[in-house]
């Protein structure tokens, strides 16, 4: 569990900086420069990532099991993790999409970390959902009061909504067909 948290502290920690100390970030930008800025937020967060994953799998193999999700929850789950993908491809393909909803890549998390709440009940997975689902709540009402950094991605044009949702949704069934077994081993339907 202590791995799970850590990662969690690290990542999110990482992604926090702007939410938390905006006048720290842009200081530290400017004193060391971009890239090396970038260079040592990567190294953290994909430390946090390579202990989330460790930590997750070493509490799916012990579970501690706080609710079981009815049938018909798994159902919606599956439901809600429909727009995921399409949503984090319009994060970085402006177009309707992103101009509706401003941040589709938190909409994205939201719906994920719900998503697999609703379907899986053990400690793990209330740390690490509702984790992502926590800070995804804290960084949108965050963003009312701060300007949001740009986000790199293609440029504007009027495929880009479509170039989301077509390639989303193919995400979308190649995951339920076999990328969720073959990266996380479970598998959501069958």
């Amino acid at each position: 569990m202590l791995q799970l948290m850590l990662g969690l502290a690290l990542f999110l920690g990482a992604h926090s900086i702007a939410i938390v100390r905006p006048d720290w970030r842009r200081r530290a930008l400017a004193r060391f420069g971009e890239v090396p800025w970038k260079l040592v937020y990567s190294l953290v967060s994909v430390l946090g990532v390579v202990l989330i994953v460790l930590g997750y799998g070493a509490m799916r193999a012990d579970p501690i099991v706080l609710y079981q999700s009815p049938t018909w929850l798994r159902h919606v789950a599956l439901l809600l993790m429909l727009p995921v993908f399409p949503l984090v491809l319009a994060a970085y393909l402006p177009g309707r999409i992103q101009s509706t909803l401003k941040h589709p890549m938190l909409v994205a998390v939201k719906l994920w970390a719900v998503a697999h709440l609703l379907a899986n009940g053990t400690l793990a997975d209330l740390l690490l959902f509702g984790g992502f689902l926590a800070w995804a709540v804290v960084d949108r009402v965050s963003l009312k009061r701060r300007a949001a950094a740009p986000v790199p991605g293609a440029p504007a044009g009027k495929w880009n909504d479509w170039i989301a949702l077509v390639a989303g949704v193919a995400l979308y069934v190649a995951f339920l067909l076999f990328l969720h077994r073959w990266l996380f081993g479970v598998a959501p339907i069958g």
